[in-house]
């Protein structure tokens, strides 16, 4: 076995995205980073590819400011991973991934370097079955516009201070509206009478899987389930843009979140989880 630490961008976009690619529905996150990164030039700290009799097994990706996403880190290969890293002078500030990835890695990082892993926020993968659009909500969907970028801003930094990882940077009004515009109607607001009262994301199909979110309603008009009408609009936006496998996440700590997407069709894939390492 062999661990490749890469500082060509594209070298390693060449090697790990088709490993990526044959499971995109463990790498969803893992293939949008990589996505950004070719595609728009997105920063990318670290990269790491692991061979075996020169096939690619493995791959570990970590934005700036941001931990490893380790889905592709096998457990068998976890310490040999750490050890790499430290040998490029990467020390991990924590890891993301399915659940068994980031356990086994975390142990392994903190056998080598020390300290603590802490235990964050416990998600859960759900992927689109057969869409079941919620039947009786007021309104309409439509996708939003340039206009639209100071509320949907506004609404950004809201769900980062409600339902973010920690740590997790407030996008700036420019960068939503440069969103807005690359997602080409991704971005669908639920509407009531002409007025948004909720949003969905959705971003263009990468190796046929799409992934949804954030999705925020404002706590004053909760309750009317505009938050399933606007996930349920940009999951047919996806599915109408070619997406094969439409997925989002849900934080295991809300109840209300895991309990609205199975009733419009999403069925759980698996469980994740980020930690943070205290040295």
């Amino acid at each position: 076995m062999e661990i490749v630490v890469h500082e060509d961008a594209a070298e390693f976009a060449a090697l790990a995205g088709p490993f990526f690619a044959r499971d995109p529905d463990r790498h969803t996150i893992a293939l949008t980073v990589l996505n950004g990164m070719v595609q728009h030039g997105h920063g990318i700290a670290v990269l790491a590819t692991v061979h075996t009799d020169g096939e690619v097994v493995g791959a570990l990706l970590c934005s700036p400011r941001r931990p490893p996403i380790v889905s592709g880190v096998a457990p068998e290969h976890a310490t040999a991973v750490v050890d790499a890293l430290a040998g490029a002078g990467f020390r991990a500030t924590g890891a993301r991934g399915p659940t068994a990835a980031v356990e086994t890695f975390a142990a392994a990082h903190v056998a080598r370097h020390g300290g603590t892993a802490r235990a964050g926020r416990v998600t859960r993968l759900f992927a689109l079955d057969a869409l079941v659009p919620p039947q009786g909500v007021p309104g309409r969907a439509r996708a939003a516009v340039p206009v639209d970028a100071p509320l949907v801003h506004v609404w950004r930094t809201a769900f980062v201070a409600e339902a973010a990882p920690p740590g997790e940077a407030v996008p700036t009004l420019g960068s939503v509206a440069q969103e807005i515009a690359d997602l080409g109607g991704g971005e669908q607001l639920w509407t009531v009478d002409g007025r948004p009262v909720s949003q969905a994301t959705a971003r263009g199909p990468v190796v046929g899987m799409t992934r949804i979110g954030p999705v925020y309603t404002p706590p004053e008009l909760r309750g009317h389930g505009y938050a399933a009408a606007a996930t349920a609009a940009a999951a047919q936006w996806a599915l109408d843009a070619g997406a094969t496998r439409v997925l989002l996440f849900t934080d295991l700590a809300n109840p209300i979140s895991n309990r609205l997407y199975p009733r419009i069709g999403f069925v759980p894939i698996h469980d994740g989880l980020d930690v943070d390492f205290d040295h």
